[in-house]
């Protein structure tokens, strides 16, 4: 199982931008599709942003859409996730999530479809 490190959140006013990173400690990185998820203490943890393993395909939240985007470079074994104009309700602590499933298409925007998670990093947005 590999080990994934986020990186790059921290505080920020409203209309902000912050660039997540995710390095991944794994030789087949470019074999792993890749998600971003955040949770905060009153939530359940929710899909935000996710990558196909060729960088193919992209997908969004509807509410992150156009604000957010999410990128890989698969020599760097590193996932990123751009957050623009960044609103209060983007609080979260960010999580990173790789997927070797097969079915990871049809459970893209669900937990169960990842394998592997990423400990956390926060990102705090004041008004």
């Amino acid at each position: 199982q590999m080990q994934l490190v986020e990186s790059g959140g921290g505080l920020l006013q409203a209309g902000g931008s912050l660039r997540l990173s995710c390095a991944a400690s794994v030789r087949t990185f470019s074999r792993y599709s890749m998600g971003w998820f955040r949770q905060t203490p009153r939530k359940e943890r929710e899909f935000v942003a996710a990558i196909s393993w060729s960088a193919g395909s992209t997908y969004y939240r509807d509410s992150v859409k156009g604000r957010f985007t999410i990128s890989r470079d698969n020599a760097k074994n590193t996932v990123y996730l751009q957050m623009n104009s960044l609103k209060p309700e983007d609080t979260a602590v960010y999580y990173c999530a790789a997927a070797s499933r097969g079915d990871w298409y049809s459970n893209r925007a669900l937990k169960r479809g990842y394998d592997s998670w990423g400990q956390g990093t926060q990102v705090t947005v004041s008004s």
